[in-house]
């Protein structure tokens, strides 16, 4: 069974980190699956738009890609999902994200949850 990664964020921008993570992951045979409210597709893997319409309770990883006032408030809203790790990307940490990530993960991390799993962001090309 592969791991699951949320990319909270997950954009159809190839520039953009939030989508090099839904290709790193999709490169590590993760199932990945991307939020955004709006996109239909990011990578060709279906969108869904709030983290309370994912389909199942758990997920091993959430991927953060929000600016703090907005993934604080995302994240405290009620969802009812349970993340192995929850990781704050550059630029989406903040104390209080931190605290609105807590309660629905075992664990919070605030690092590169690209490099976490041995690739590098320029491995992706922008184009």
């Amino acid at each position: 069974m592969s791991k699951s990664i949320v990319v909270l964020g997950a954009s159809q921008d190839r520039r953009k980190f939030s989508n090099k993570c839904v290709r790193a992951y999709l490169a590590a045979g993760w199932d990945v699956i991307p939020v955004h409210p709006t996109a239909p597709e990011v990578e060709g893997q279906t969108v869904v738009p709030k983290l309370a319409d994912l389909p199942g309770p758990y997920y091993d990883r959430l991927s953060v890609y929000l600016p703090p006032a907005v993934g604080a408030k995302v994240l405290a809203e009620p969802h009812g999902k349970r993340f192995g790790e929850c990781w704050l990307n550059p630029g989406a940490e903040s104390a209080e994200v931190v605290a609105a990530a807590t309660p629905g993960s075992d664990k919070v991390v605030e690092a590169c949850s690209i490099v976490d799993i041995g690739y590098s962001p320029s491995q992706f090309p922008e184009s």
